[in-house]
């Protein structure tokens, strides 16, 4: 008896046009993976040629090596050092915390008729075509009337934002510039964690451990990202939804004071930094300097600053208790009520008109002004000859000629 009759658990023999049909290849994609070595040559008996089950075991790898992005080179790469011996169970985990999807929402499905049923009138074929090409919404083929919602919650906000009345073309629009921006985030954390963390195992092939230690990694600092980008966007939301507020309604009246929010006043030092992109020059903590003692007083004409409550109620600066205009500097006089009206350079009006807006330039002057006053006092208090080494300028409380 031969030894093949006897062995109980012989490998199943294909032919090629057999092997094709289980692995889904095509025969003559069997025959190129031969040709580039993807693929050990078959068992020659006769005239015909014999494939085992690990020819279709290596076609299924290659298939899944290319679905995740590989490109065969890489392919016969991995192959190879497979057949040497060494473990590529790390080396896939690594690519598979990757690619795995990065949030644990679960896809639905929903269908033509609930779509209407949730967007009304507003739903047609461009929107929807719109929602397809996004991936919001993907084609089921086996059921033309259903739609696979990947994320359920990018459409909860879709269906929020039309009922508030914004056309669904302008929400597709809005959601393409969001992924741009937000891919430019991705981009840069990846940057920063790759030139912090991950530089260490780049370079070289890694060893099964280092692709493991990787693939723990990637999968502890999947949520930091999220936590990260949740926290600064929940920031930046009051910071911008507060500013737009004072703006659009303080000028109207006087609003309720605003608390600072943290992390404004490092954005702005961040914005007008001279190493910050595009940056605007720093504007420079405006003062009122006084005119010198027996000076003239300024004379050339001059303007209210723009949007300032001087320039709208000439005369009436209640607003703030201090009226503001553009000149050479100095006081220009007094009232009955003894606020007084301030002339600022135009330069130094401009830039402090791009740190806080029109509505609180008055506002952020007197409050200049005023820490410049306290800083003063509290200086005479410390040293007390300090008033006659660094004399204040006539008529600022501290000096004695004001108080």
């Amino acid at each position: 008896m031969s030894e093949a009759s006897v062995e109980p658990h012989a490998s199943p023999e294909y032919r090629i046009e057999e092997l094709a049909h289980r692995s889904g290849a095509t025969v003559r994609t069997i025959r190129a993976y031969q040709d580039r070595g993807l693929l050990p040559r078959p068992e020659r008996r006769g005239r015909a040629n014999v494939y085992r089950d690990q020819h279709l075991t290596r076609l299924e790898r290659i298939a899944a090596l290319l679905e995740r992005g590989y490109t065969l080179s890489s392919i016969k790469e991995l192959l190879a050092a497979w057949d040497a011996g060494r473990d590529l169970g790390g080396v896939l985990g690594l690519v598979a915390a990757v690619e795995e999807p990065w949030t644990d929402e679960q896809a639905t499905r929903i269908t033509w008729a609930e779509l209407a049923e949730r967007f009304g009138s507003g739903l047609d074929e461009a929107a929807v075509r719109e929602a397809v090409e996004l991936g919001i919404l993907e084609p089921v083929p086996e059921s033309p009337d259903e739609f696979l919602v990947p994320s359920p919650q990018e459409l909860a906000v879709a269906v929020e934002l039309h009922a508030a009345g914004v056309p669904l073309l302008a929400i597709a629009d809005h959601v393409r510039e969001l992924r741009g921006q937000v891919e430019h985030i991705a981009d840069r954390f990846l940057d920063f964690t790759t030139e912090h963390v991950f530089q260490q195992y780049l370079g070289h092939p890694p060893t099964d451990a280092e692709a493991q230690e990787a693939a723990l990694l990637i999968r502890r600092f999947r949520p930091l990202a999220q936590q990260a980008l949740d926290a600064e966007l929940a920031r930046a939301m009051r910071l911008v939804a507060t500013r737009h507020l004072h703006q659009h309604l303080g000028r109207y009246g006087p609003l309720p004071h605003r608390p600072p929010i943290p992390g404004a006043a490092s954005r702005r030092a961040s914005e007008s930094s001279p190493t910050a992109p595009n940056a605007p020059k720093a504007p420079k903590t405006p003062t009122a300097p006084a005119d010198p003692p027996g000076s003239p007083g300024v004379t050339r004409p001059e303007r209210r600053a723009a949007g300032s409550p001087a320039a709208e109620h000439p005369g009436a600066d209640a607003g703030s208790g201090h009226g503001v205009a553009a000149g050479g500097g100095g006081v220009r006089g007094v009232d009955g009520n003894g606020n007084a009206s301030i002339s600022l350079p135009v330069g130094v009006l401009d830039r402090v008109r791009e740190l806080v807006g029109e509505v609180h330039m008055a506002d952020f002057i007197a409050a200049a002004v005023e820490r410049e006053v306290c800083a003063r006092r509290m200086d005479r208090l410390a040293i007390p000859d300090a008033a006659a080494r660094s004399p204040s300028p006539p008529g600022v409380p501290g000096d004695g000629s004001g108080d």
